[in-house]
């Protein structure tokens, strides 16, 4: 942590980075546990939107069921058992989330065979249905028998090669009567009797695809990759970030210089009056009201979107003069938030290093007013801003849900905003992963800064 300036020794300033460096694995994998579970256990997730879309679908179609399969969408059983598969919903948490960081395998090409279903193809033949299943591998249409002992499998090999499935990385599991009753139970929250089953062998392989692996998985809304969806609002995030980030820190710190040197001037008294006026608004609040006036009535910038329909068919010139004309509202409502607080901590900090001893004997040597603002007290106010420059590595994935959603700006923070709203679950731990990740990292940052900012700063 940031101790108290000492005069004796300190730890090495090496070893405390990397000891803090090593705790953001850790504190990563708390936050998105804990998002998680909580995405496990909210009303509305992935499965029950497509449960209700299907239910629709059923009405709107005509048909009459029952109230037991309205509740389920329409579907059988054997879909529902896909897709509590699909989405991880067949295993506990903690497996679940390791699928997902890619430390537990996953199971794919699930396929099931029942005991004591003597099919018509089995009529007549030697194998006895009570204790061999007979599987149709998905995606690859062989058959394989299972065959179990006292309920344990003893052997399981392809019908017409007599192979051991093993071979070819193929597993098998054998679940009883209570495994998919108590399945059927967790499903529907132990509101029915749970029918009765017969025995059955599950194949399946695996595979290991997580965050470790670089796989987020895909939207469960728009079924796209959703490392794909999250690079395409990087460059939009970035832009504004950098732009918001450039103009605020040049316009702040001169104006907080000017302010405390001008202390209770007419120019300071003006300029704070703007500038709590404008961090008193919202910026989503001052973007509908900028949209309604300069928009709408006066015509004077475009009412959504950050190009116009045709930017393609545009000159390079060109290009950039649309794209700085859906800039100016957004970026506008960016930064007025941000403006107050650097502003007047710039100009909190020079004034109370200005009426220090060390300005006045600098000025009482022989140093002139502009050398002991800029040479002594300047460098010494700006220690306890540096420590928000850790959190310039956010504008790559920064932006205002808000913002963009009143300007239509297809943003970071948009996406995110609509993957909660929809409780699409991969897109939330995705975006959730990489902004945590970069909060960590940034303030890392800022103690990294504060330190060669100020030297008496010492690190435990």
């Amino acid at each position: 942590m940031l101790g108290r300036a000492r005069n004796t020794a300190h730890p090495s300033l090496k070893s405390y980075f990397i000891r803090r460096l090593l705790l953001i694995p850790p504190t990563l994998l708390g936050i998105t546990l804990l998002v998680f579970t909580i995405t496990r256990f909210v009303p509305g997730g992935s499965m029950e939107r497509v449960l209700q879309e299907a239910a629709r679908g059923a009405d709107q179609g005509g048909k009459h069921s029952s109230s037991a399969s309205k509740s389920q969408g329409g579907l059988s059983e054997e879909q529902l058992e896909e897709l509590e598969e699909q989405y991880g919903l067949d295993k506990n948490v903690l497996y679940a989330y390791g699928q997902w960081l890619g430390i537990t395998p996953r199971e794919v090409r699930i396929s099931k065979g029942e005991y004591g279903d003597r099919g018509d193809e089995m009529i007549g033949s030697e194998i006895d249905p009570a204790t061999t299943a007979e599987v149709v591998l998905r995606g690859d249409g062989r058959a394989v028998l299972v065959k179990q002992a006292n309920g344990q499998v003893v052997s399981s090999v392809f019908k017409i090669t007599g192979k051991p499935i093993e071979t070819e990385a193929w597993k098998v599991r054998y679940e009883t009567e209570k495994d998919r009753q108590a399945r059927y139970a967790r499903r529907n929250s132990g509101k029915e009797k749970p029918p009765t089953y017969l025995a059955r062998a599950v194949v399946y392989q695996t595979r290991f695809s997580g965050l470790l692996q670089g796989d987020l998985g895909r939207s469960t809304v728009y079924n796209d990759p959703v490392d794909e969806m999250m690079l395409s609002r990087v460059p939009i995030a970035t832009y504004f970030g950098l732009l918001s980030a450039f103009l605020t820190y040049t316009i702040c710190l001169p104006l907080g210089v000017l302010k405390a040197l001008k202390h209770r001037t007419f120019i300071d008294s003006a300029s704070s009056v703007l500038i709590f006026l404008g961090y008193s608004i919202p910026g989503f609040a001052l973007g509908a009201i900028l949209l309604v006036h300069l928009g709408a009535r006066m015509n004077l910038f475009p009412l959504f979107g950050l190009t116009s329909p045709d930017f393609d068919q545009l000159s390079e010139w060109g290009k950039v003069k649309d794209l700085a004309h859906h800039t100016v509202l957004p970026l506008t409502c960016y930064m007025v938030g941000s403006f107050a607080a650097l502003t007047m901590m710039t100009k909190n900090n020079l004034m109370d290093n200005l009426a220090a001893d060390y300005v006045r004997t600098a000025v009482a040597k022989g140093a002139s007013f502009p050398r002991a603002v800029f040479g002594h007290a300047f460098r010494n106010s700006m220690i306890p801003i540096a420590t928000s420059l850790g959190g310039l590595v956010d504008v790559f994935i920064g932006g205002s849900m808000l913002i963009e959603t009143v300007f239509d700006i297809q943003g970071f923070g948009l996406l995110q905003y609509q993957s909660v709203i929809a409780r699409d679950v991969p897109v939330i731990m995705g975006t959730l992963t990489v902004a945590a990740f970069l909060m960590l990292l940034g303030h890392v940052i800022s103690d990294f800064i504060v330190a060669m900012v100020d030297p008496r700063i010492k690190f435990e």
